[in-house]
């Protein structure tokens, strides 16, 4: 009898990056989404910019998928990240083997998930009422400037050098 292979299906990965002040306190979100199912992650750095938490998002949404081979489509509001895959400008930093690249702990550790997916980037208008975006920002401004602002002691961005 012949196994009956079974299509997965596509994931929305929705992501936001934001820092209060470029460098200052921030944080990503991120909303995934496939078939009936739904997760939201966020995290807070006392002192990034606003492009890593961007990426970092992207990062973390595909780092949260649980098989390789999956169809995602990431939306982000980050021209920086989307125009990255989309005008090619991955694969000339790759090329030159990341030298001058802002964030390259980063791309490369994107580079490495990217490839393991079927990925589609999507680029869409900030602020501007898209309901999974306005989530993702919420999350990112909680985890970052939010947190700061209640009190809580974030940690260092690993990869931010100033």
């Amino acid at each position: 009898m012949a196994e009956v292979s079974q299509q997965k299906p596509p994931i929305y990965l929705y992501t936001d990056g934001a820092s209060s002040g470029n460098p200052g306190p921030g944080g990503y979100g991120v909303v995934l989404k496939c078939g009936s199912h739904q997760k939201e992650m966020s995290e807070g750095f006392s002192l990034t910019t606003n492009n890593r938490m961007e990426l970092l998002a992207v990062i973390k949404g595909l780092e949260a998928i649980k098989w390789e081979n999956a169809e995602v489509h990431v939306y982000s509001d980050s021209s920086y990240v989307v125009k990255a895959i989309n005008e090619g400008w991955l694969e000339g930093w790759i090329r030159k083997g990341f030298a001058k690249v802002k964030n390259p702990d980063l791309w490369i550790r994107f580079n490495t998930l990217y490839r393991k997916h079927r990925v589609a980037f999507h680029w869409i208008k900030g602020h501007a009422g898209h309901p999974e975006n306005e989530r993702c920002d919420r999350l990112a401004v909680e985890a970052g400037a939010g947190a700061v602002q209640r009190g809580v002691q974030l940690p260092p961005d690993p990869g931010y050098v100033p």
